[in-house]
């Protein structure tokens, strides 16, 4: 049966000194480091709302400018827009004269495209796979994410099956010759596969509606049958993402309905992912829990903690309809169930795999003390990191001696966007953990319990 230490906390003092530890080991950017630029960038979009606004907007159009000429003039009429930013305002002064079109055109696309090869580590598995081998190298494991999502053709659905198939068969083949590194490869549970991929059912087909979830569910479910027997054909772990709360119950059904499948019961390795800014959190870490443990695999099912990333899109659209918001609209409440979703997740190893995916240092600090509180080894907890946005969190928990794994997304400059400007907006969103750093809170402040 699933087990839950009620009220088994992790002392603050231990939290305390899991987080002082990894602050240390975070690395302080040089001189003529990029990264300093980079987060001089952050504070002023984090402090300019319609700066920031005006400039994720032209980040999400660049793609559809043909020329320079096209370039320039959408930069120059969304900071033009955003009359209540003197920054913006004095940029579309300097973005409209005739002289410096060019100048601007190229930095513009330059400065897109080295925000995207920040956040999207290649376009397709095969140029992905040298930035994956460099990870592993330096004692980072990968999950790699195909950009793409909402179909709206059963072609696109294909295609995008087909590159899910292509990228686990190719980074399979080419990650047998890479070095061994037992504490990336295995925990207590037994083997942990070397290439890991992230999919969304979404993507599998044009059928995900709300209003229908079965049919979206029989879309999709011949789709991802099919990549869960070519995950455990070449020894992959297939991790199936959740995305927002109307597909939630969808998804999951579906996944769980498929591993419980005869020819699944030995394999491949698989995950989902439960949300903990979702009021009902709670409820599902139970279900998937209670699942698990009435279908026991020879490769626990690994369950991804992680915030949310569609919190906007469910209180607007909860709006729209009139409905009560499904994400709890405090962020200090999403913190403290996450620390709790934590426990309980924790409380279940080995049963479950427990991947904890967060930026936040509390809640990386909390996990760490938490596992310790309850006999966990160093390996039976993963983190994840998200590339570009905890890149130096990501550092610091591999020097720490802790698993550790950087969700990659790959794909075109298209496919991304709107992958890139979520990532944006969460990168600069001011009550994140990322945006106290930028402004130099104190260390105190950052771990402060929610």
């Amino acid at each position: 049966m699933p087990t839950c230490l009620a009220g088994r906390t992790a002392p603050e003092a231990d939290v305390r000194a899991h987080g002082t530890s990894l602050a240390k080991l975070i690395p302080t950017p040089g001189r003529l480091d990029p990264a300093r630029a980079e987060q001089r960038l952050a504070r002023l979009l984090m402090a300019d709302a319609e700066l920031r606004a005006a400039l994720f907007r032209f980040v999400d159009v660049h793609p559809a400018c043909t020329n320079g000429h096209h370039l320039v003039r959408h930069l120059h009429e969304l900071l033009n827009e955003a009359q209540g930013s003197p920054t913006a305002r004095r940029g579309a002064k300097l973005v409209g004269q005739p002289m410096l079109r060019r100048p601007v055109a190229v930095t513009a696309r330059a400065g897109v495209r080295h925000v995207a090869k920040r956040f999207i580590l290649g376009a397709d598995a095969a140029s992905a796979e040298p930035g994956i081998r460099s990870l592993w190298d330096a004692g980072v494991a990968t999950t790699v994410d195909l950009l793409g999502e909402a179909t709206v053709t059963e072609a696109e659905a294909d295609v995008y099956v087909g590159r899910c198939d292509t990228a686990l068969r190719e980074l399979s083949r080419r990650a047998a010759g890479w070095p061994a590194r037992p504490d990336l490869e295995h925990d207590r549970a037994g083997t942990l596969p070397r290439v890991n991929l992230s999919v969304k059912v979404s993507a599998m087909t044009t059928e995900m509606r709300a209003a229908a979830p079965d049919r979206g569910g029989d879309g999709a479910e011949n789709h991802l049958r099919g990549l869960m027997r070519v995950a455990r054909e070449v020894g992959a772990h297939l991790h199936v993402d959740m995305e927002a709360v109307d597909t939630r119950e969808t998804i999951t059904a579906l996944t769980l309905r498929l591993l419980a499948e005869p020819e699944f019961r030995d394999g491949p390795s698989c995950g989902v992912v439960v949300q903990a800014y979702l009021v009902e959190s709670a409820a599902h870490l139970d279900e998937l829990l209670e699942w698990a443990d009435g279908h026991p695999r020879s490769s626990p099912l690994t369950i991804r903690l992680v915030k949310g990333a569609y919190w906007d899109h469910e209180v607007v659209q909860a709006a729209q309809h009139g409905w009560a918001p499904p994400v709890f609209l405090d962020r200090r409440a999403t913190d403290h169930n996450f620390e709790a979703l934590t426990r309980t997740l924790l409380d279940n190893v080995p049963m479950v795999r427990a991947a904890i995916a967060s930026h936040n240092l509390r809640s990386v600090a909390h996990a760490m003390a938490y596992a310790d509180t309850v006999g966990l080894d160093r390996g039976d907890v993963e983190f994840q990191i998200l590339r570009g946005l905890g890149d130096d969190l990501q550092t610091a928990i591999a020097a720490s001696g802790r698993r550790v794994r950087c969700y990659s997304p790959a794909g075109d400059l298209v496919a991304g966007m709107a992958y890139l400007v979520r990532r944006l907006l969460e990168n600069t969103a001011n009550d994140s953990f990322l945006a106290a750093a930028v402004g130099a809170s104190d260390l105190t402040t950052l771990l402060e319990a929610p």
